[in-house]
């Protein structure tokens, strides 16, 4: 009976691990996509992108999966929610502005 038990319980961390793998690859692909946004928007690197959206996430203490949702769906819909349009101008300015590293 112990044994069962144990495999039961394998059985369903098992499957957590499973979804929460799953629900990481989808925030991964959302994020991924507004870095491409950011890099269209700003004309910026993929790294200095992936910092704007990390910035905006801290200035306006939002996940950054929620964050780069409205990202992405920015396009299309022509509307950010108003701090995360801020914090994504202010982030970008920055970005913009600052020198990025010397050439090699």
């Amino acid at each position: 009976m112990l044994e069962q038990d144990d495999s039961v319980r394998r059985i369903i961390a098992l499957r957590e691990e499973v979804e929460q793998l799953r629900h990481a690859v989808v925030s991964h692909a959302v994020i991924d996509q507004a870095i491409g946004v950011v890099i269209a928007v700003g004309g910026l690197s993929p790294e200095a992108a992936w910092n704007v959206l990390k910035e905006v996430s801290q200035h306006t203490n939002t996940k950054l999966r929620e964050v780069a949702d409205h990202v992405v769906q920015w396009p299309r819909c022509e509307w950010l929610p108003p701090e995360i349009r801020r914090a994504l101008d202010a982030a970008l300015d920055r970005a913009t502005r600052s020198p990025g590293p010397a050439p090699s």
